[in-house]
């Protein structure tokens, strides 16, 4: 990568964090209603994984979808004033938090059912593999999606047709509220492909580019017609699972000892040794980020409420003909 590509990847990955900051503070005056779901401390994941996909690819996910949908090219505005509700959201004001969606940009949304978008997943990779355009969908989910049967019926299908489907598992430990050692036979979770005949792997979610080389394999993979593939990103939010969430399932200790493997810092960090970033381009990259994500919240403060009649549309898809 070029000097300006891996400067491009930390300034997504501060966009992201920046935005979902601003998110809490936002939800904490009472801004955004409904549940938010916070990506912070796992943002490597999806700037590692998501800008590798071509423009035609699908990507679908579960409700911590904020930084995806950055990651896929969305106006952080737009973004903003989904989460406040406003006729000029992505979702025009109607989805909220856990249902971003862009159908230009093949983001097919966040999902609020744990597991449920996993089937819907494999349709569209099945979809792409009838129309043969060599396109690949990007399924990402938690590990506590691996315990419900749309996982593994998504798995297997998936493989039994070979559909052209990356599933990419982000394993914070914690599901909602639950580690993974109390919940589950198997905790590595990329072990669980092996009764689907599938090929997987697992990787550091907290290295951007380690992230990066591992999904592009993954793509790789599923474009090439080889089948699906399931990546497992080792990550931690740093945040509880929910805004509403006291985090009484995990000490402070354990948190504060996950951030001093903070993907952000420690990118910087990396950039900043081998002369690609300099302190004065770093601070001038937050300014920046800092200042499109107060004009995204202006922007969704300024924005109109969706009128009475949005009730009654976008209910059904024109039919095909």
């Amino acid at each position: 990568m070029t000097n300006e590509e891996l400067v491009s990847l930390y300034r997504m990955m501060l966009l992201i964090r920046y935005l979902e900051d601003k998110a809490g503070e936002m939800y904490a005056y009472g801004r955004i209603g409904g549940f938010l779901h916070l990506y912070i401390g796992e943002e490597a994941v999806a700037v590692g994984a998501i800008p590798l996909l071509r423009d035609d690819d699908d990507l679908i996910t579960h409700y911590r979808d904020h930084g995806y949908a950055i990651a896929r090219g969305i106006d952080p505005k737009r973004i903003m004033a989904e989460l406040f509700g406003k006729a000029t959201g992505t979702s025009k004001g109607k989805g909220g938090s856990m249902h971003l969606c862009d159908a230009e940009r093949h983001f097919w949304g966040g999902y609020a059912i744990v597991g449920g978008h996993l089937p819907l997943a494999c349709g569209l990779g099945l979809a792409a593999q009838y129309q043969g355009q060599g396109r690949v969908v990007l399924a990402i989910f938690g590990d506590g999606a691996t315990n419900g049967g749309e996982f593994h019926e998504a798995m297997n299908m998936a493989a039994l047709w070979k559909l052209p489907v990356v599933f990419l598992c982000e394993n914070n430990f914690y599901a909602m509220g639950t580690h993974i050692s109390h919940d589950s036979a198997v905790q590595e979770v990329y072990r669980k492909a092996a009764a689907y005949d599938m090929p997987s792997s697992r990787v550091d979610g907290m290295d951007v580019l380690a992230v990066r080389e591992a999904a592009a394999n993954a793509i790789d993979h599923a474009r090439s017609g080889q089948g699906p593939y399931l990546l497992e990103a080792v990550t931690y939010r740093f945040r509880g699972h929910s805004m509403a969430d006291p985090e009484m399932y995990r000490s402070k200790e354990e948190v504060e000892e996950w951030r001093k493997r903070d993907p952000i810092t420690q990118f910087r960090d990396k950039l900043m040794e081998q002369g690609v970033l300099t302190k004065e381009q770093n601070q001038g990259i937050e300014q920046e980020v800092t200042a499109e994500i107060d004009e995204a919240v202006r922007f969704a403060e300024e924005s109109p409420e969706p009128p009475p009649e949005a009730l009654y549309q976008d209910l059904y898809s024109e039919p095909v003909r």
